[in-house]
């Protein structure tokens, strides 16, 4: 099936859209940012795609050089999706209209998403924190590390060894001590986050971050 979206004008912007214009597009893209992933694992993070949906908007991804079909090897022997260098080329687009969408009404209570919510504390950074940190962090049994140095964040998968402090909680919790409605003594104290190592460095965690009211 062809793409409908065209706009008979050579300006960037309608060019750009013509390829990642299409409705659940640039969410699938965001959804592959931080790694590959199995279809069902792409399709879990995205609310109320259908799998013909997100079949169709991976092929038109995959003939616009965005994203690309693999197979892990055997045993497991299972197709992946992952970004090509062009697709990784839209995360700075993203992180920006993540962080102007942030200031537009939220008007549904579904929670987000690991790769959406790892997405948002990208687009909410600060800057101006002060702050040099690494933390591991284990969200939903998916393991990240967030590094901030010379006033820039990174987070990737890593399943690599635990670091000298290490967050493990769910995404609801996550969500609500960086964006500052929960404090991390509290969600500690419930149970829903445990820190391991430096207890200071995980207190500092918020801070990195700038809610938009």
């Amino acid at each position: 099936m062809a793409k409908i979206r065209r706009y008979d004008d050579p300006c960037g912007v309608a060019r750009a859209l013509a390829v990642i214009g299409e409705r659940w597009a640039v969410l699938i893209v965001r959804e592959l940012l931080l790694g590959p992933k199995r279809f069902g694992a792409i399709r879990a993070g995205l609310h109320g795609i259908s799998p013909n949906v997100l079949s169709q908007r991976l092929h038109e991804l995959e003939g616009d050089g965005i994203v690309r079909r693999g197979i892990l090897p055997p045993p497991a022997d299972v197709a992946i999706y992952e970004l090509t260098d062009r697709g990784r080329a839209l995360e700075p687009v993203l992180v920006e209209l993540g962080r102007w969408g942030s200031r537009e009404p939220n008007d549904t209570e579904a929670d987000l998403g690991v790769d959406a919510l790892m997405l948002a504390l990208k687009t909410l950074f600060d800057t101006d924190c002060g702050l040099e940190i690494t933390l591991g962090i284990t969200v939903d049994r998916q393991n990240f590390r967030l590094t901030v140095i010379d006033q820039a964040i990174d987070i990737q998968r890593d399943e690599g060894s635990v670091g000298p402090t290490h967050l493990t909680t769910d995404a609801h919790t996550l969500r609500a001590v960086a964006f500052g409605r929960e404090t991390v003594s509290h969600a500690q104290s419930q149970g829903r986050l445990i820190i391991t190592g430096d207890d200071d460095a995980a207190h500092e965690f918020p801070r990195i971050f700038c809610v938009p009211t």
